[in-house]
């Protein structure tokens, strides 16, 4: 059952989180960023779409019947699958590796890119934010992801093998728009794990930059060992380091965030 209050949210924005390079943040971004998001009094679901379920490690504290496998392969409602977090107002609904089997099972169904979507209906109306957290690919999971959203968060690292493959993401976003999901929009770009002592991270942000002009986010998520030790203790930096200078860059970001979509 939604562990929330039914109360209705005025309005919604469905967000996917995705970048089909693996390492790059992309969990700590969504993370994170919902933690803030529900401290700043939002009402936020994070979805994990993601077979490694490691959003799920994060915050999901008790154990579960159900999973979004179920959700897409067995259409359970997503009612039973939300669950509470250690974060108040933020709500999981967790993954399992056996997600991993649903893309292959997905490609015999004539509907299958509308799978989250259409399950998406009886909860958004519940949550300020849905964020969604997808696997390292661009496969039929996050084609999925794509087509429930409004909008794109893309994380990027710092590094350069990073820069590779962001444009084809790009392109695979305005193809889903003018075929699929016209309302799909970019959000923006996160630079992460930023080490501001080297002229490499200096470089990829210059380029990242000045390529997807207006598009990238001002706020930098910097390399953190506070932010690469929350996971293993199962806490957002909110919980975990609230008083650590990685808490207010992640705050700064949620800031910027809501600025960008009430622009």
């Amino acid at each position: 059952m939604l562990a929330k209050t039914n109360q209705k949210a005025e309005m919604h924005q469905v967000i996917t989180v995705a970048n089909e390079k693996g390492g790059v943040g992309k969990t700590d971004l969504a993370v994170n960023l919902s933690a803030l998001l529900a401290n700043m009094d939002k009402r936020v679901l994070l979805i994990d779409l993601d077979p490694q379920a490691n959003a799920s490690y994060y915050l999901a504290q008790d154990e579960f019947k159900f999973s979004t496998a179920d959700v897409l392969l067995n259409e359970q409602p997503l009612d039973d699958v939300i669950m509470n977090t250690c974060v108040k107002g933020l709500d999981i609904a967790p993954s399992t590796l056996g997600l991993s089997a649903a893309e292959l099972r997905l490609a015999n169904d004539v509907n299958m890119q509308f799978k989250l979507k259409k399950a998406l209906k009886t909860i958004e109306n519940h949550y300020d934010y849905i964020f969604i957290d997808t696997p390292p690919s661009l496969g039929l999971l996050t084609v999925n992801a794509f087509t429930a959203a409004d909008g794109v968060l893309v994380p990027v690292q710092a590094h350069f093998f990073s820069l590779h493959g962001l444009s084809n993401l790009l392109r695979i976003i305005e193809d889903l728009k003018e075929v699929i999901n016209p309302q799909l929009s970019l959000y923006g770009i996160v630079l992460t794990m930023y080490d501001r002592r080297t002229s490499l991270a200096k470089e990829v942000k210059q380029v990242v930059t000045e390529r997807f002009d207006g598009k990238v986010f001002k706020t930098v998520i910097p390399t953190c060992i506070k932010l690469a030790e929350a996971p293993s203790h199962r806490k957002p930096i909110t919980l975990y380091a609230p008083n650590n200078r990685i808490e207010g860059v992640y705050r700064q970001l949620a800031e910027e965030f809501l600025k960008r979509l009430n622009a």
